[in-house]
């Protein structure tokens, strides 16, 4: 059941709900309102929102301001317009949005689909850096994944896919129960879509840090290159509503044929 609409003014909601300062622009606060439903569930991701006109009367405010606080959360990705038929909560099913958090772009510009090789899916207890991102305590229990990302060799014959990725995975145990290796080889669409549809927990921004190293002798194994091979180390640390980290990934890049495409606005 939606939630009822606040009683008082949404500069008052917004601050009783710790959504945003009462001098934050109007918009803001609704946006904060809005995103606050989203992280309840009251719409589920892939459902249809409320109309513009519907939000501007359970808020009391004009539907301008609503639009406006609707086109940030386009913007950021939890959100989904879509011409004719509305606004809808984003999911990684989409396909513009399950490949945003890969920036691995191959030489030539193509759009290529990865494929997946999981290594290892086991319960551990969460070692101390891995606790101290995660903002969990040392010793919880974690999900540890390791996987490789696998692109099609053209230049094989017969035609092969090549490793480009070793991701290693860390998510908190609590919010992962049941995630197995047989459940991850099950499911078709994207993890990050099976983390929100079967576990309830979106990745809605991620952090990252990069920097260059040489592989060592198992990783070069699992990448098919030379050991002390240049690779790409990139950490990122992801996070749902409300700026929880949930997921802790370092993966090694193998760039030889591919690049690290980011924008910057």
């Amino acid at each position: 059941m939606p939630v009822q609409p606040p009683s008082s003014t949404p500069a008052h909601a917004a601050e009783a709900g710790e959504a945003g300062p009462a001098f934050a622009p109007l918009y803001q606060q609704i946006k904060g309102l809005i995103t606050r439903e989203l992280q309840a569930g009251t719409w589920k991701p892939a459902e249809a929102i409320p109309s513009e006109l519907e939000l501007a009367a359970r808020y009391k405010v004009s539907q301008g301001t609503v639009r406006k606080a609707i086109d940030e959360l386009a913007a950021e990705n939890l959100l989904v317009r879509r011409q004719g038929k509305g606004t809808f909560v984003a999911t990684h099913a989409e396909q513009h949005i399950q490949y945003r958090f890969l920036r691995l772009m191959p030489d030539d510009g193509s759009d290529q689909r990865l494929a997946r090789r999981l290594l290892d899916c086991r319960r551990a207890r969460a070692p101390a850096d891995v606790a101290r991102a995660l903002e969990i305590k040392s010793g919880d229990a974690v999900v540890q994944l390791r996987r490789l990302l696998l692109m099609p060799d053209k230049s094989a014959a017969p035609a092969a896919e090549r490793p480009v990725v070793l991701d290693e995975i860390w998510l908190p145990g609590a919010l992962f129960k049941g995630l197995t290796a047989e459940r991850l080889a099950d499911y078709k669409g994207p993890m990050y879509g099976m983390f929100e549809t079967e576990f309830g927990v979106r990745m809605i921004r991620a952090e990252e840090k990069i920097r260059a190293l040489a592989a060592d002798a198992a990783d070069a194994e699992l990448l098919a290159v030379p050991a002390g091979a240049p690779l790409l180390s990139v950490e990122r640390l992801s996070f749902t509503y409300g700026d929880k980290p949930v997921e802790l990934r370092r993966g090694l890049y193998n760039t030889s044929g591919h690049f690290y495409r980011n924008e910057l606005n």
